[in-house]
């Protein structure tokens, strides 16, 4: 079963890294400068675990 992931979007600073690292899971919206998940069945959990780890805010997480 595919884990999922998670974006508080209230904590995330619109850096776009997580974006960089897996535009297949992430966007940076651009309404709101921020990153949202668009589609956590598309990317790697390496890639996914890779945007997590380089959050500078670590607004990211798998959920339980």
């Amino acid at each position: 079963m595919r884990r999922e992931v998670y974006l508080d979007e209230e904590e995330c600073i619109g850096c776009g890294m997580c974006e960089q690292l897996c535009p297949e899971v992430f966007r940076l919206n651009p309404d709101t400068n921020v990153a949202e998940v668009i589609d956590t069945d598309e990317g790697t959990e390496e890639s996914i675990q890779d945007a997590i780890d380089s959050c500078p805010v670590e607004c990211i997480h798998w959920k339980d």
